[in-house]
């Protein structure tokens, strides 16, 4: 009978850890995830290697570096988080687990330090063919159920071939459905249609404990105004009903020049008091925000005049509007803007009107970061500050902050939104957050910078905040992340109480979306 030889039979289970390791990224096994995980259907798609958790410890925003989470999921369907939440909800001691779409947050309200982080867009690859299902019907109203994980741009695709479209956008199309609606999805059609949160009929949600529920207005209603605008509190969309209207094929898109915010801020009031505008979005122009942004569409040939202006006072305002036509009502287009228009107080010959498809407006913001990819800049840090502004005071925010402290820094930085959204186009049953009046300001201050000079920005957005404060002018922030609980407390004002109760009841072991800071420290 032959002799064991303990040393060799060491080398060779050495040797075989050593390429399970290497070959699937499940050894090491981190310490801070139970061992038990890897005996699911899913440890195949769990990722624990260096360049797996590195990019899902990043976002769009570059501003915080919390730890790494401790793996990255990429799911084929469903089921698979399913999975992973319904493991952590029943252990007494649960990990953090967060739904990453296009990673685009600002400060890491998608991240997962010592938990793990869902590949979202991994559902893409689900061989069951694409997950975005549109169905047309006049009578009852037009829809598509899209996956939490697909991008708007791909809904706008898909309903096209239709001959539809949804009905409320965010200006940037490379976002996901799941993570806009977590928000709130705000553009200049806002003010028609409200944010994308009022354009939705119904959901699935992947709750904190594991349960895949579908819900709307009507069926499981506390649960559907809870994660529209929740910010991945109470569960993970997985399929959203999206309202869509008949899609128009071209716009008429006119931009008027300023320089006076009263008269810019009243003429943007009047417009969106009348029907007629299908978008209307306003920004300005200063020395560090120049006309040639990544968001501008003006001709470069029109920058020495527009520039000229700007030298001569400081600031140039810009009223943005656009009408969609097709084929039937291309004849009467350009009347009814004249009507539309007459009355307004722009500076005269200071109006530039351009005639484009409805594809190419709604994805105007993409050809500007493809020009920003291409020069490096878009991979860079983005201090930006978005805030709804009281329209009563939004006359104080101006001559305190655009005229005083957005000029005293010497930088390029990017573009200046300012423009108004109706109240009453927002259901106050979801968790978004608003100023307390008719009618309130999206301010959107959307700075870029280099590697190491984003500091300044930064303070000079604890300036605005400050002034904000000091001043008695009741802002409410947007796509911020606080870093207390009473300040969460403060922001959420009369509903807390509500957000507190929901999360109890769809995530009470506070599983879901730690990187927003409201009930996890990190």
């Amino acid at each position: 009978m032959a002799k064991s030889c303990p040393i060799s039979t060491s080398f060779i289970i050495i040797s075989v850890l050593i390429h399970f390791t290497s070959s699937t990224g499940l050894r090491p096994w981190p310490d801070v995830l139970p061992y038990e995980l890897q005996s699911l259907d899913i440890a195949s798609q769990l990722r624990v290697d260096p360049n797996a958790t590195r990019m899902a410890s990043r976002d769009f925003g570059k501003l915080v570096h919390p730890p790494n989470p401790a793996a990255v999921l990429y799911p084929s369907s469903i089921e698979d988080i399913a999975s992973l939440v319904k493991f952590s909800y029943n252990r007494s001691s649960p990990f953090s687990i967060a739904a990453r779409g296009q990673g685009h947050s600002l400060r890491g309200q998608a991240m997962a330090p010592h938990g793990v982080v869902v590949e979202m867009r991994s559902l893409n690859n689900d061989s069951r063919g694409s997950r975005i299902r549109v169905t047309k019907n006049p009578i009852s109203g037009s829809y598509a159920d899209a996956g939490g994980e697909q991008l708007w741009i791909d809904v706008l695709q898909a309903t096209l071939k239709h001959g539809l479209a949804p009905v409320s956008w965010t200006d940037y199309l490379y976002l996901t459905i799941g993570g806009t609606l977590s928000n709130a999805g705000i553009s200049g059609q806002t003010f028609r249609h409200g944010p994308q949160i009022s354009n939705v009929y119904e959901m699935d949600v992947l709750t904190g404990k594991g349960e895949l529920v579908t819900c709307s207005k009507d069926t499981n209603s506390e649960l559907f105004f809870a994660v529209l605008g929740g910010l991945g509190q109470f569960g993970i969309i997985t399929r959203a009903r999206i309202a869509l209207e008949p899609a128009s094929k071209r716009v008429k898109w006119i931009q008027m020049l300023y320089d006076d915010f009263s008269t810019f801020s009243r003429d943007q009031e009047d417009l969106i008091s009348i029907n007629g505008l299908d978008f209307l979005e306003g920004s300005l122009f200063m020395q560090n925000s120049p006309p040639n942004n990544w968001r501008s569409s003006f001709s470069p040939s029109e920058y020495p005049r527009i520039s000229s202006l700007i030298s001569k006072n400081g600031i140039i305002y810009c009223l943005e509007v656009v009408k969609y036509y097709d084929e039937l009502t291309s004849h009467t287009v350009n009347e009814e803007l004249q009507e539309l228009l007459k009355g307004l107080n722009f500076l005269p010959g200071f109006v530039f009107t351009k005639d484009v498809s409805l594809v190419d407006f709604l994805n105007r913001v993409h050809s500007g970061e493809l020009n920003l990819r291409a020069k490096g800049l878009w991979d860079v840090p983005h201090p930006w500050l978005n805030l709804f502004v009281p329209k009563s005071r939004i006359s104080d925010f101006n001559s305190g902050v655009f005229r005083d402290i957005l000029p005293k820094i010497n930088q390029t930085t990017g573009p200046f939104l300012v423009y108004p959204m109706i109240r009453n186009k927002w259901d106050d049953r979801t968790s978004a957050v608003i100023p307390d009046e008719d009618i309130f300001y999206t301010v959107g201050l959307l700075h870029s910078s280099g590697a190491d000079d984003w500091e300044p920005l930064e303070n000079q957005n604890k300036e605005i905040l400050q002034f904000c404060d000091k001043a008695g002018i009741k802002i409410k922030r947007y796509l911020s992340r606080y870093t207390t609980k009473e300040d969460w407390k403060n922001h959420f004002g009369p509903k807390w109480r509500t957000f507190e109760d929901r999360k109890a009841q769809f995530d009470p072991k506070m599983i879901l979306s730690p990187g927003q800071q409201i009930f996890n420290s990190i």
